[in-house]
Formats: C-alpha cells, structure tokens, sequence
C-alpha cells in the first residue's frame, strides 16, 4: 500500500515537503509467499545499485504472468520501491504499465490507485497541471465507489500541494474536505493528518492560535489510537511548539519541545531531532537563557550537516548568526549570516535568502542599505510569483473542474445520442409491428365482414325463395279452387246435361247438348291455360336450396358470357346438410365463378354422391397463384373448407386447366 507522508511547513514562511512510500515489514512467513527479489529491493542495508536490481528482476518475472488482481498489486509494490529509492522514471513507467493493464480489466480500484500514483509523480516536476488533473481523475472514481478512505488520501495529497505552492486557502479546503469524507469512519491515521495539515496551514497564514486547535486535535488523535507509525507525536509536539513560539509564548514552546525529545521514536527521524533541536535552542535564545548554548545550535546543525540537509543548514546558521550578535560576537554573526545567504542562494530557496538578507542588514549596518535594497526587491518579486502561483493553481482546479465537466458532457451526449437511436430503433420497430398487426386485423375483420356478407345474402336469398314458395303455394290453392269450384262445377252441369241423351233424342234435345260439347272446349280451353301456368311455375319439390345455387350460377354466366355446365346429382339429400355447411357451399361456389374469366373452354360445375360423401367439383377454375386477386379467393375459399371440415384439393390437368374438388362427409342414419 502507498503512503505518502509530507513534512510540515515551519516558521510560517519556510516550507519543508518530504514525500516516501510507506515500508512494509516482512517476517519470515511473509517472504514465503512473496518473492525474494521484492524483500530485498525494500532493504535499506541493501546497498542502492542491487537494490535496483531486485527491483528489476521481480518486475522481469511479474511482467510475464497472467493479468490478475495479484499481478497487478505486485507491480504496484515494484513501483513503489522505484518511488522510495527516488527513481521517479521508472516509478511512472511502472505505474503506466500497471494502468493499461487495469483499464483492459476494467479494475476501477487499480486505474483510480494508477491516477493517484501519477499525480504524485508529476508533484516532482514543473508540470503541476497535471499533479491536479490525475487527482481529479481518481477522484471521480473514489466518489463513484463510495471508497472514502483512499478518496479522503486525495484530498490530503492535493491539500499538501496546494500547501506547498502557497495555496494556503485551497490547501485548507481539500483538508476540511478530507475531514468530511472521513467522518464517521475509523481511519484515524488519515484524520490526523488532516487535523495537522490544517494546522500547518493555518501557521502559513498565522493564525497561530486556530493552529495550536487543529495541532491539538491531531495529538489526541495520536495518544489515544497509539498512532507512532511515523513519529506522529514528536512532530505534533513540535508544530505545537513552533506556533507558540511565533505567538511569543516561548516557554510553552520550550515545554512542547521538550516533552517531543522525551519521545523515543524522536531518535528514529535524524531530520526531525535536529528540527526540534534547533527549535528549542532558539526559543530558550528569546529568553534570553543561554545555559545550553550555542551547543544546541551546534548539535542540531551537526546532525543536518551529516545527512545533507542544506535548507536546515541555513536555518541552523541563521539562528547561530542572531546568537553570536546578541553576544557581542559581531564577526562570527556576520560569518554565519553570510554562509546563510550562499547557501539559500545555491538552493534557490528566496523565503530564506530574506532571513539571510534581514540577518546581514542588521549584523552589517555599513552595507545594510544593499541588503535592505535587494531584500525588497526579492520579497516584491517573491510576493508577486506567489500571487501568481495562487491565481495559476486556482485556475488550474477551475479548468481541470471544467475538463472533466466537459468530459463527462461529452460522454452524456454520446450516451443520449445512442439512447436515441436505440428509442427511435425501437420505436419504428413497435410501429411496424403495430402497422402489421393492425393489417392483420383489418384482413380478419374483412374476412370476417366478407363471411357475415354472405350470410347475409344467403339469408336474403332464402327469405326471397321462401316468399317466392309461399306465393306458389298460394297460387296452386288457387288453381286447385279453381278447378274445384269452376271446371268441375261447369263440367258437372255438362254431364248433367248430357245425361238427358239417354232418354230424349229429339232434335231440339240433340242441338242443346250439341251447343254443351262447345262449352266442354271452353273448359278444355281453361284447363289448359291452368295446366301452363303450372308449367311456367315448375320448381323442384324437394327443396329450393339446389334451385338457389342454379340460380346464382345462370345469373354469374349470363352476365359473364360464359357457357357453364351445371349439374346437380338429384339423389343428394341437402337437408343432411346443416345450414352453416350449405352457407359454405354457396360462397366457395360464389368465390369459385368470381375467380372464373373469360374463357374460351367450357366450364363444368358439378355436386353427386360419393357413398357418404357429398362431392363439389369445378373444372377450368383457372387459378394463377401469382395474381394476388385469385390468390386471396384461393386463401378465402381454403379456410371456408377447413371451417366445415371439407377436404379441399386443387390440382392442374391437361391443356393448362385446373380442377378443384372438394368433399364433405353428409350426415346419414349410419353416421348420425
């Protein structure tokens, strides 16, 4: 796991940032299950050039497995101990290994720990857009996981480098915000370090007492979680004391020095020792109690000069400096307040070229107004490049604030285009399928008007026989009447005068029944015109249904033109029919003569008995199954078989003619 821990700002106008990963300790059973190579790489006995070389070889063999969550923690291990031995090209190059390998996995927890490990790379460059930009980034991801604690640690990084480019503001902000995510969480090691970065900012901006709050707070912390991973109380106790000694409040300062070199793990940290040496030998300097100096001058700048640290070295020689003038010693102030300034100006460290210039301006009166002259110009020049840095990393948080706006826009435009084809894609499908369905429903609703249509001719049809019958029936009682009550009657009188010959035979008797033989032609005469009416009014006495299909397909062949051979098998008993089925028969018969052009062949239409079965056939139909019209006639006339049960087959045969032949079982005795 990385840890990046960053040393506090002193003096309100100095600032110290050290950045390391933190150490894992391994005991014999880890290194079990991790490689030798890792455990060495992170060995400080280790001497640096094969330190790098265990690095190196545990990367040649992870770099080869398989891309899995475990390989991808141990690269981050490899990157870490680049980081440690501050080999930051090969940190980064690591780090964007690992990166690519999370982004194909789509490892969220991985790519945000990438973008972390990033910004924290570029914090060692001029580049400090880019710090932000990858903080942003993992950020993003952190807030979407809900992972507040490693979102709280990006708050902490960027508040300590906001801190360190004199973003004291913003620095504050990404701190309380740190606090926020945290709370009601058991990270105390995190909180603690935003309670004591807030307190560092808050001396950077000299509210030295809301500083020794947040410095408090940060030490309670410490005591009462045991938190001495990293000499936690030690380095509190020494903001503590650093910020009463700006407030003046020197013997409460020295109180909280002395209570931090008390702390064993003090002794651990050589920076830190010298820092709260050199702090304490001053505060007991601006009492005036010189009872352990300058040896704790010198002890405190001893321990900086072996480990190199030129920026303590200048403090060290700058207090040494003010020291030896409140002595008397002007030479040796003077020595010190030089070597000061050589060294601040070899690091390029202007807060302490001041110091340096303000020490000299007053141990050097002679040359003081050259000191004062370039310590103003330094400090307007200073004041002005930070006003600058504060105004660039405001912009750089709006513009990366607006990048990712602009990124996150972009991705919902692209969604909500998708999403609107997909919607339109769907909607257009549905509105086809409706189209089709619909069609359906209109072709069955006109199937289904088709079929009450014909019922309802049929209906009509049979309503127009029946009266037609009744008439008939009215007529033949008539008739009948009239030959009861008229021919009868006459030819009663006739032969009643015709008797009279068997007794008379006289002429006047002879000429009256001669004049009653031309009354027998009167009635001949009657008889016969009776007799041909009867003619003209001859239907079938065994029911009007065959006179209906008759009717119906004389009617189709006179308008048509057509010669059509109609012929119906008398024995067929139509009332075994019910009067669904004769519905059937009449309408594929009607479909049948639609279907029906002109022809030049004749047209035979034919129903007889087949044993039980009831057989409809008509030759030269002339079904074309690419004419769509007779299509659907052969559609429609197919589901009125299927309805009554019929079998129904269409076959061609010679000269180009089609035959149709439908069979129907009839209700008989046997089958009843």
């Amino acid at each position: 796991m990385k840890r990046t821990v960053f040393l506090f700002f002193i003096f309100g106008f100095i600032t110290f940032l050290g950045c390391s990963k933190k150490r894992l300790n391994y005991s014999e059973k880890a290194m079990d299950s991790i490689p030798i190579y890792l455990v060495l790489a992170n060995q400080d006995s280790v001497p640096h050039q094969k330190r790098l070389e265990y690095n190196k070889k545990a990367f040649d063999v992870f770099i080869s497995q398989e891309n899995d969550s475990m390989n991808r923690v141990n690269l981050f291990k490899i990157a870490n101990r680049y980081f440690n031995m501050g080999n930051r090209e090969e940190y980064k190059k690591i780090t964007q290994i690992v990166l690519g390998k999370a982004i194909e996995h789509n490892d969220t927890v991985s790519i945000a720990k990438a973008y972390g490990y990033l910004g924290d790379y570029y914090i060692y460059t001029s580049n400090k857009d880019s710090v932000f930009f990858y903080y942003a980034k993992a950020k993003k991801i952190y807030q979407k996981r809900n992972d507040k604690i490693n979102l709280a640690g990006i708050y902490i990084n960027t508040s300590i480098v906001q801190g360190y480019e004199k973003d004291f503001l913003g620095s504050e902000l990404s701190a309380i915000k740190a606090l926020n995510v945290l709370r009601g969480t058991t990270e105390k090691s995190k909180i603690f370090q935003a309670y004591n970065l807030l307190g560092v900012v808050s001396s950077e901006m000299k509210d030295y007492e809301k500083a020794i709050k947040n410095y408090n707070k940060a030490l309670d912390l410490v005591r009462e979680n045991n938190l001495t991973d990293l000499n936690e109380e030690a380095r509190v106790l020494n903001n503590i004391g650093n910020a009463y000694q700006h407030l003046d409040k020197d013997k409460m300062a020295i109180e909280k020095f002395q209570a931090a070199l008390k702390d064993k793990s003090l002794y651990t940290d050589p920076n830190l020792h010298a820092v709260v040496l050199n702090n304490l030998a001053y505060s007991k300097f601006k009492l005036k109690d010189y009872s352990l100096l300058p040896d704790l001058f010198y002890k405190s700048l001893k321990i900086r000069d072996s480990l190199g640290l030129t920026l303590g070295i200048v403090y060290n020689k700058v207090h040494l400096s003010e020291y030896y003038a409140a002595i008397g010693d002007t030479l040796t102030s003077r020595r010190f307040a030089r070597e000061s300034l050589e060294l601040s100006r070899e690091i390029r460290s202007y807060r302490d070229v001041l110091s340096a210039l303000n020490q000299l301006s007053i141990v050097d009166p002679q040359t003081a107004s050259i000191y004062n002259e370039e310590y103003i110009k330094i400090n307007d020049s200073l004041q002005i490049s930070e006003q600058k840095a504060r105004d660039k990393f405001a912009r750089i948080r709006y513009e990366t604030d607006e990048v990712i706006l602009e990124k996150d826009k972009a991705v919902f435009q692209k969604w909500t285009v998708f999403w609107i084809a997909v919607s339109t894609l769907l909607f257009g499908l549905v509105f086809y399928v409706f189209r089709i369905r619909r069609s359906k429903q209109r072709e069955l609703y006109l199937l289904f008007s088709q079929l009450k249509a014909g019922e309802e001719i049929y209906r009509l049809i049979s309503e127009r026989h029946q009266k037609f019958e009744e008439g008939r029936k009215k007529e033949k009682k008539r008739i009948a009447k009239e030959l009861h009550d008229g021919v009868m009657s006459r030819l009663s009188d006739i032969r009643s005068s015709l008797l009279v010959l068997e007794s008379k035979t006289d002429s006047e008797t002879v000429r009256h029944c001669i004049n009653q033989v031309a009354e027998i032609q009167d009635v001949e005469k009657e008889v016969r015109n009776i007799a041909h009416g009867l003619d003209r009014d001859s239907f079938s006495t065994k029911g009007d249904y065959p006179e209906i299909l008759t009717s119906v397909t004389e009617e189709f062949a006179n308008k048509a033109s057509l010669k059509i051979d109609f012929e119906i098998d008398k024995t067929i008993d139509w009332n075994a029919l019910d009067s669904q089925k004769k519905l059937g028969i009449y309408q594929i018969l009607q479909e049948c003569l639609h279907a029906l052009g002109k022809q030049e062949t004749d047209i035979t239409i034919r129903f007889y008995k087949d044993n039980s079965l009831l057989v409809m056939e008509v030759k030269d139909v002339g079904f074309d199954i690419k004419n769509y019209e007779k299509e659907q006639i052969l559609k429609g006339i197919s589901l009125r078989a299927k309805e009554m049960g019929a079998d129904l087959r269409i076959s061609n045969i010679l000269d180009r003619k089609t035959l149709l032949r439908m069979t129907m079982l009839m209700k008989t005795d046997k089958n009843s």
